[in-house]
């Protein structure tokens, strides 16, 4: 049952990452991209890491993978606000 519970995060990580390529890849401007690649690539690594920490069964390697999902998260917010603030600077110049 754990592994199944395991497969199914695993594979739900994956489709989110699939979805924000697809985003970054379609949508129109940057702002738009920069969403699509926060929001569903953070939920893609937490479901990734969910479902590697169930399949893992030690609570070292649990902790690990959501201390590296924490770090992830604090630094794809961080890029996203300073690329689109950049961006949003140079819109004003002109």
């Amino acid at each position: 049952m754990i592994n199944l519970a395991s497969s199914i995060l695993i594979l739900a990580g994956l489709f989110f990452y699939l979805a924000g390529s697809i985003g970054l890849l379609r949508l129109p401007d940057l702002y738009t991209r920069l969403h699509a690649l926060t929001k569903a690539d953070n939920l893609g690594l937490g479901l990734l890491a969910a479902g590697l920490a169930l399949h893992s069964q030690h609570l070292l390697t649990s902790l690990k993978l959501l201390l590296i999902w924490l770090a992830v998260l604090a630094a794809s917010a961080t890029s996203a606000h300073l690329i689109a603030r950049q961006a949003r600077r140079q819109e004003t110049r002109r």
